[in-house]
């Protein structure tokens, strides 16, 4: 199975999953999970660990994170580790709400992790624009 799997400083990544939710419907492989203020590096762990204790390592995870380098997503890609679920997964900084929605097309249309990763790329940097 695949899933997506989006983190984010305060409530970025909720926000992401309801737009989600909004305009593509619920998706049981969406998993959410904000790094809030005050929260301790260990504390994000334990509540990212229980939401992705469905998660084996024959499953695929494309993360998604809202800063390249930012505490949410060290924190998510070690806390992956832990579970051994290095091979399978494929991570991105810069997280915008076109990237998930390819995502989440790509995961329905059963998309390989190569394709899904050309789309997010795509789509989320022609997302970007002075308006």
């Amino acid at each position: 199975m695949k899933y997506l799997l989006l983190v984010g400083h305060s409530t970025l990544a909720e926000g992401i999953e309801g737009a989600l939710d909004m305009l593509l419907g619920s998706r049981p492989y969406v998993i959410a999970c904000g790094m809030h203020d005050g929260t301790t590096p260990d504390a994000f762990r334990a509540e990212l660990a229980g939401r992705i204790e469905a998660i084996t390592a024959q499953d695929e995870v494309v993360v998604l994170g809202d800063i390249s380098g930012g505490s949410p997503l060290k924190n998510a890609l070690v806390t992956l580790a832990g579970k051994g679920l290095g091979d399978n997964v494929m991570v991105f900084g810069g997280a915008n709400l076109a990237m998930a929605i390819s995502a989440v097309m790509g995961i329905d249309d059963g998309l390989d992790l190569t394709s899904i990763r050309d789309a997010m790329l795509m789509d989320g940097s022609q997302a970007v624009k002075q308006v």
